[in-house]
């Protein structure tokens, strides 16, 4: 098992040459920056109207990782639209060149499901409500009938792997049975099949993407770190871990990309690195990176991180992630193959002044 779903950098697959061409540039070291620069453009330039661009994505909760991706497509001529909680929230991204429905899952407007009807792809990301299960799919007729005869012709879900649960610090892939602990993980499995049938049933292309823990730039150890942030009780639950999967943003945009350029029909892709680390691990790599930039600024504040990570550290077994499927079937490969490549870039994108 362990040699089977070892996360080896050398199996890492270029692009088919049947790939469709969705006007994505190739991949380099540096698209991060393109991800960040991007974030940072502004809007004065006129844009066509979305339905004359060929390639248009709809994204159902524009959080971190929606924005991030919506950039990147951006960035490759796309017409990007998405939902937001809030009129703040939508001022903003609409002045980075999106058109942004606020939007409540809860009592959904028939506007914003037309407006799905008539993008290309659609990417979900929006996670379950304990009370109610998937948000939008408590609608799920309206969205079938809204959805029906449109321009759809791909869907992902963006899933966890935390829905394999506790496998004691064993090599997990696609295949093996998923048993969640929690109830978020138990509701994210149903929402997986329900959305793998909706798009099944429509006709579309459909996928599932189990995300390790995401990080990236303003979402890091070095984050929580130069910004005296202590550990959440979420985080300190993952802290108890053996092994903890992550992934950083940009290589889930990775993913996405290499998904859309190969679409697949019900398959569930493991999105992480090829580093499965121990949390405490990964802190003391992030306080070395941050006293080597800024000597003896946030020295007492990274040792209580430290201790606070390693108390109990390995008092709970749980698993390693493979992620072969993705780069075998996909062809992604990874910016970020380790955390530590993944932090070292952030960082090196930080200012010397930033954090003061």
């Amino acid at each position: 098992m362990d040699a089977l779903c070892w996360n080896h950098p050398a199996i890492s697959l270029k692009g088919s040459k049947n790939s469709e061409n969705h006007g994505f540039l190739k991949s380099k070291s540096s698209s991060h920056f393109h991800c960040r620069a991007a974030m940072n453009s502004s809007n004065s330039e006129s844009k066509p109207s979305p339905l004359k661009i060929q390639n248009r994505m709809f994204i159902l909760g524009m959080g971190f990782v929606g924005q991030f991706f919506a950039q990147e497509l951006k960035y490759s001529g796309w017409a990007v639209s998405g939902t937001c909680r809030n009129p703040g929230q939508k001022m903003q991204l609409e002045g980075r060149g999106f058109d942004v429905y606020v939007f409540d899952a809860n009592d959904p407007e028939q506007g914003t499901l037309k407006a799905m009807k008539y993008h290309t792809h659609l990417l979900v990301s929006i996670p379950p409500d304990v009370d109610v299960g998937d948000p939008l799919l408590q609608h799920e007729k309206l969205l079938r009938t809204t959805l029906q005869g449109g321009d759809l012709r791909w869907l992902c879900y963006l899933s966890s792997t935390s829905v394999y649960g506790d496998y004691g610090g064993a090599w997990v892939n696609e295949d093996n049975p998923t048993n969640p602990s929690s109830q978020s993980g138990k509701l994210r499995i149903e929402a997986e099949e329900r959305w793998l049938n909706l798009g099944n049933d429509l006709g579309l292309s459909s996928q599932v993407f189990r995300l390790g823990g995401i990080y990236g730039p303003g979402r890091s150890a070095i984050d929580t770190i130069i910004k005296q942030r202590s550990l959440s009780e979420r985080q300190q639950h993952r802290a108890r871990r053996q092994y903890t999967s992550r992934v950083h943003v940009q290589d889930i945009c990775q993913a996405l990309k290499a998904c859309i350029q190969r679409p697949s029909s019900r398959r569930v892709y493991n999105i992480v690195d090829d580093d499965p680390a121990p949390r405490e691990e990964v802190f003391s790599y992030a306080r070395d990176l941050v006293e080597r930039k800024w000597p003896g600024k946030f020295d007492s504040l990274s040792k209580q991180v430290e201790a606070s990570v390693i108390t109990n550290g390995s008092e709970r077994g749980d698993k390693r992630v493979c992620n072969v499927r993705m780069k075998r079937e996909l062809g992604a490969s990874l910016v970020y193959p380790s955390y530590k490549s993944g932090l070292q870039s952030i960082i090196d994108q930080m200012k010397e002044e930033e954090p003061f």
